[in-house]
């Protein structure tokens, strides 16, 4: 994979991630909301930091 791939592929990891959190939050589930919002801000900055 080049490294523009790598990047988008982590963008859009992060991106399913805050999808994750937002859901997580709409079910009352805070502890699942903070790892996958961790997980998301990890994913993005390693798609800004690869890119």
């Amino acid at each position: 994979m080049t490294d523009n791939t790598i990047a988008i592929a982590l963008a859009c990891v992060g991106l399913f991630l805050v999808g994750g959190v937002i859901s997580m939050i709409k079910q009352g589930l805070k502890i699942g909301a903070v790892i996958c919002g961790i997980g998301a801000a990890l994913a993005i900055t390693g798609a800004v930091l690869w890119w």
